[in-house]
């Protein structure tokens, strides 16, 4: 009897050795699958983490969990990926989609970018298989900045044909009237004189685009020639003469006397006549428009101030824009292009400078040219004339 019951407990001692032996083994295995995992979820085929590291556009690369393996700093920072998640729910369906046919696609989405601001980022993005693995590559490229200079684009087109467009109508429409009036010299003598102004317009159209199209882009200038301030201002405040005396606005200028900056002449001619030409079409009769120059440091600071009619404080920030008009019908009535402005902004970047503008509406505007200052040691360059050797 002793002896059964001993091999009773014998046996139950076996079997529960058994099963906390097999326990154990399937513990062992499951944690050993769990310690193994991360490894494997970490991995990748060799030379793909160069590769997008190496890639300009968001990357991210997804397992057959959808889990995220990799993703660039860009795709974090945009919030396409959080933690290992990617987030947006149409490009996981089209990854899952490209993961079972393993056809690459493309799609375009917009995400809500907190980080830069309330307004959401648009995105071109390719999806495709990585290999026979499961994986699955994401790449999503930023194109608001394409789309903005699209946009830009567009609108230089449509601006520029119909400044085009207005001159050219009116001289069509002007030469039928002079013909069907042959008979009549004075009537002709009127149109022929509207139609001078006209083509004068479309000439000064034309110009302001050979202009613009030179400067815009180009990269500063490398060896700029030392120019006499003096005898830009002159050349400038010359050509708008005429103009001002119809309208008996006084000219002035000081300061500009041995002032001496680096840079191309004609094309501060160029911004200092379009100031300038903006003063006095912007004046009213009887007042002055003054330019003055004053060194700062090694800088040269030239001003154009007028007792216009001023601009509002919300149409500041656009004034330099191709075609921004703060006020069309009176733009058009004084002749101007819409292109001035720009154009001098461009002519400062170009000559490593900047402009900048004071304005209050009844009470006049200020325009602030700062270019690099010449220093009375540098050598003259070999355009320079004996006056300006003398004068320096």
């Amino acid at each position: 009897m002793q002896g059964e019951l001993l091999a009773a407990i014998a046996g139950l001692v076996g079997l529960v050795t058994g099963v906390a032996a097999g326990l154990a083994f399937r513990i062992s295995e499951s944690g050993g699958s769990r310690a193994h995992e991360p490894q494997t979820r970490t991995e990748l085929p060799a030379g793909i983490a160069e590769v997008l590291a190496a890639l300009p556009s968001s990357a991210v690369v997804l397992d057959s969990a959808d889990r995220v393996l990799r993703a660039s700093s860009a795709a974090r920072a945009y919030g396409i990926v959080r933690g290992d998640e990617l987030v947006i729910g149409d490009l996981l369906a089209l990854a899952r989609q490209v993961r079972r046919d393993g056809v690459i696609r493309e799609t375009e989405i917009e995400v809500a970018v907190h980080k830069f601001g309330p307004d959401s980022t648009s995105f071109a993005v390719r999806v495709a298989p990585l290999g026979g693995t499961g994986l699955v590559l994401v790449l999503a490229e930023d194109q608001t900045e394409r789309r903005r200079v699209e946009a830009v684009r567009r609108d230089f087109v449509a601006n520029i044909s119909h400044e085009l467009k207005t001159p050219v109508g009116a001289l069509s429409l002007l030469a039928e009237t002079v013909a069907d009036a042959s008979d009549d010299p004075e009537a002709v003598r009127r149109f022929t004189g509207r139609m001078q102004q006209e083509a004068a317009r479309l000439t000064s159209v034309i110009q302001d685009l050979i202009t613009l199209s030179r400067i815009q882009g180009a990269e500063p200038m490398a060896e700029p020639d030392r120019i006499s301030m003096e005898s830009v201002v002159d050349e400038a405040l010359d050509a708008v003469r005429m103009a001002a005396d119809a309208k008996e606005i006084e000219l002035v200028s000081s300061g500009t006397e041995d002032t001496t900056v680096l840079g191309d002449e004609g094309l501060l001619v160029t911004a200092m006549r379009n100031l300038v030409a903006n003063a006095v079409a912007y004046s009213p009769e009887r007042t002055r428009v003054s330019v003055t120059a004053e060194a700062v440091d090694d800088m040269v600071e030239i001003s154009v101030a007028d007792q216009g009619i001023g601009i509002p404080t919300q149409d500041l920030e656009r004034i330099f824009e191709r075609f921004y008009r703060v006020d069309a019908a009176r733009s058009r009535a004084t002749g101007g292009t819409g292109l001035g402005l720009a154009i001098v902004k461009h002519i400062m970047t170009h000559h490593r400078g900047e402009v900048t503008v004071w304005s209050k509406e009844g009470s006049g505007s200020t325009f602030t040219l700062r270019l690099p200052r010449a220093q009375t040691r540098e050598p003259l360059s070999p355009g320079e004339n004996t006056n300006q050797e003398a004068a320096q």
